[in-house]
């Protein structure tokens, strides 16, 4: 499913206008992205959970040549889904 499904099975689901779902959905997306840049996670109960996970520097090994490559730490956002999705999906 695309952005612009999605939105129409808000629009449909809920009751509201294309428009209308398109400003909550990005409202939403905007909101989550804003909590994960300040470091901060974002749980929805039932659903799943938002976090940021930092994934330190360490070695790599270039795999052609076997030589050792340097990988910088990353910062990565991570979803863990909750029970109920979890039982949702595995019906």
């Amino acid at each position: 499913m695309k952005k612009a499904e999605l939105i129409s099975a808000i629009a449909e689901k809920g009751g509201y206008s294309k428009k209308d779902a398109e400003k909550a959905l990005n409202a939403v997306i905007d909101s989550i992205t804003d909590v994960l840049v300040a470091g901060d996670k974002v749980t929805l109960v039932g659903f799943g959970t938002f976090k940021v996970k930092v994934n330190p520097a360490r070695v790599g090994r270039n795999p052609r040549t076997k030589e050792p490559v340097p990988i910088e730490e990353k910062t990565v956002p991570v979803f863990k889904a909750g029970q109920s999705l979890k039982d949702a999906v595995n019906k």
